[in-house]
């Protein structure tokens, strides 16, 4: 029996405090995903490191996984960039994520909750209100979180982690900041909550093929 028939409540709990490569790699993505670090722009490890307040090496870590997940490109003798998409890649990308939530959307009509409707409901009516206070930042946050939050409705959990990574990838080219897109979102709510599976997917899919052309790039950087 394992620690000598110890009983389970007797055994101490390990506390394991994340680590600051971790700290700094998270830092990183969320800087490139929200664009406060531009596309091409050169990464300088002294300066990420005062920013972030640690040393080089951690900074230097996370560039390298980065590069290894293609948020960043390592350029000999140049040093670190923020990975540019090509049209290719984001026409990829954009195929990926409408696919996934298409299912999600379907799946959503089949299981969904009143719970669940409230809280696009309501996450819908902050997007509207953001879009026309023209705050950008909540605009992004809320769409993520409606699309997540159908995601979450779907009841699939390695569809609800494909999409999450998709969706971080979309978010670093793309502001949802356009009244369309929130009608469409209330035409998504009303399939779901009548159960119309064929309607959520079709309501989901013209959304997400729309996105890939008609979202404005993002703007801004690391100060």
């Amino acid at each position: 029996m394992l620690f000598n028939g110890l009983p389970h409540e007797s055994v101490p709990k390990v506390e394991r405090p994340v680590p600051v490569r971790e700290q700094v790699y998270e830092a990183l993505r969320e800087l490139i995903g929200s664009q406060s670090l531009r596309p091409g722009q050169h990464l300088v490890e002294s300066e990420l490191a005062g920013h972030l307040g640690v040393s080089r090496q951690p900074v230097r870590e996370a560039l390298h996984r980065l590069n290894s997940e293609g948020w960043v490109d390592l350029r000999p003798a140049q040093g670190a960039f923020v990975h540019e998409p090509t049209g290719d890649e984001t026409d990829q990308l954009f195929a990926v994520r409408v696919v996934l939530e298409t299912e999600s959307a379907r799946l959503a009509a089949v299981g969904s909750s009143g719970g669940g409707l409230e809280r696009l409901d309501e996450l819908c009516a902050t997007g509207e209100a953001a879009v026309n206070a023209n705050d950008v930042e909540t605009v992004v946050i809320a769409n993520a979180t409606f699309h997540a939050c159908v995601v979450e409705l779907a009841g699939n959990a390695v569809l609800a982690e494909l999409a999450a990574h998709v969706e971080q990838r979309v978010r670093r080219y793309y502001t949802p900041i356009v009244h369309e897109a929130w009608a469409e979102h209330r035409e998504l709510i009303a399939a779901i909550a009548a159960r119309d599976e064929v309607r959520a997917q079709q309501v989901m899919r013209a959304h997400t093929v729309d996105a890939r052309t008609r979202f404005p790039p993002r703007t801004g950087q690391l100060t």
